[in-house]
């Protein structure tokens, strides 16, 4: 359940350390959750720490067999940080001597390594810190443990694929993706219900969203008034607030109940406001919107396929896509990725009040981006690098500088065609 793209068969070799990777070439066998299963993992820990001590940074139970009452495959998925994944003389041998065997080398993919156990049928991930698969590990484990309507729909979804001939278990694996997507989009959107006041008030005031992101968009949507706009991940509604007042009639979604109570509280009297997942289908006819606006939303999906196919179909010929994302070249940069052009989930500390807020993301390539506008059907019209607005400089002039010599943001404007 990993966020790396679907491998090929030449992929799935090339990982595999000291022959072939072994051929399944049949179903997938699932069996009902065993009570023992964490036993097996503290078993497995215990081991770990005893032959790796204070190399181990971070060491879990994951994977379906964490997950009571969820069907799996007999095999515990263990999660292991190391202080460098990459740097494999400072625990291959010591996991070695203590029976576990390095079956998968990914160095290009989050630094990943793969162990089998000496006596017992687990797979030990091993990573770097930092590393975008810790999180998502952790936030679809305990999605499913504290939400029984997807850990039912996980457990049909892997019974169904489970039940097709599959000449590689990675296939499986991958087959898994779309459904792991789907949960784990819905947990992200309730995560900001929890913060969603606190936000509501930084976003009001904040140069970055107030003097930077809303008029670039603004200004890239045009001319608005008498026209239908549909403002995606509209958050606490400032944006579609905006659009109203300059005539449009404006409809925001959100995938976050909480953002959408706080929309309609603030903004109620100008702007509708519904709960929305724009990872499935939108409730619109066809050639119903003129305007689509998405800002910073978009690269919290990891495929943008059918979201950018719904944008497409309620937009009416000639509409507009305007959306904004996280620059590329300054999410490789912060990071200090080595792989420009690789999709990436990425974790950061959005924090508000004074409190954590963890923040998980896709970084990738331009290329990717305007390759999947294209895709769609898009004609990308405009593409804008732009500047925080003048009074920017009198609220907060040392970000007002980093935002004129530093990417933040980038922007689209598309045209659906005529």
């Amino acid at each position: 359940m990993t966020s790396q793209e679907a491998l090929s068969e030449d992929e799935i070799e090339s990982g595999w350390v000291g022959g072939e990777a072994p051929k399944l070439n049949t179903t997938v066998t699932l069996v009902d959750y065993d009570p023992e299963w964490p036993a097996q993992f503290e078993r497995e820990a215990e081991r770990i720490r005893g032959a790796l001590g204070e190399r181990v940074l971070v060491l879990e139970h994951v994977g379906s067999t964490s997950v009571p009452g969820l069907c799996a495959k007999p095999c515990v998925d263990i999660l292991l940080e190391v202080p460098d994944s990459d740097d494999e003389d400072a625990y291959l041998p010591a996991l070695e001597a203590a029976g576990y065997q390095l079956v998968i080398r990914e160095p290009d993919w989050e630094k990943h390594r793969c162990f089998k156990g000496p006596d017992t049928n687990i797979n030990l991930h091993v990573y770097s810190p930092g590393n975008g698969q810790t999180p998502r590990y952790r936030l679809f484990r305990d999605r499913l443990r504290s939400h029984p309507e997807e850990l039912a729909l996980y457990a049909t979804t892997k019974r169904e694929l489970g039940a097709k001939e599959w000449k590689y278990i990675q296939q499986y694996a991958d087959a898994k993706t779309a459904v792991v997507e789907e949960i784990l989009a819905r947990a992200r959107a309730e995560q900001y219900d929890g913060y969603s006041e606190a936000y509501a008030s930084h976003a009001e005031k904040s140069v970055t969203n107030a003097l930077y992101d809303r008029p670039a968009i603004v200004d890239l949507a045009g001319d608005v008034e008498g026209l239908s706009v549909l403002d995606v991940g509209c958050a606490a509604g400032h944006l579609s607030a905006l659009l109203a007042g300059r005539g449009a009639d404006v409809l925001g979604v959100d995938a976050s109940a909480g953002m959408v109570e706080v929309a309609r509280r603030k903004f109620g009297d100008v702007a509708r406001f519904e709960v929305v997942d724009v990872t499935g289908p939108l409730p619109l006819p066809d050639a119903s919107i003129d305007v689509v606006t998405a800002s910073v939303v978009l690269h919290y999906l990891k495929d943008w396929t059918a979201t950018l196919a719904e944008f497409r179909r309620v937009l009416k010929p000639g509409g507009r896509l305007v959306f904004s994302v996280h620059h590329p070249g300054e999410d490789w940069r912060w990071f200090e990725k080595d792989d420009y052009f690789q999709l990436e989930l990425l974790e950061d500390d959005f924090g508000l009040d004074g409190k954590p807020h963890p923040v998980r993301f896709y970084r990738r390539p331009l290329s990717w981006t305007f390759q999947a506008v294209r895709d769609a059907g898009f004609a990308v019209d405009r593409l804008v690098e732009p500047m925080p607005v003048p009074e920017a400089a009198d609220v907060d002039p040392k970000w007002t500088v980093k935002l004129r010599t530093e990417p933040r943001f980038l922007y689209f404007r598309a045209v659906s065609p005529s």
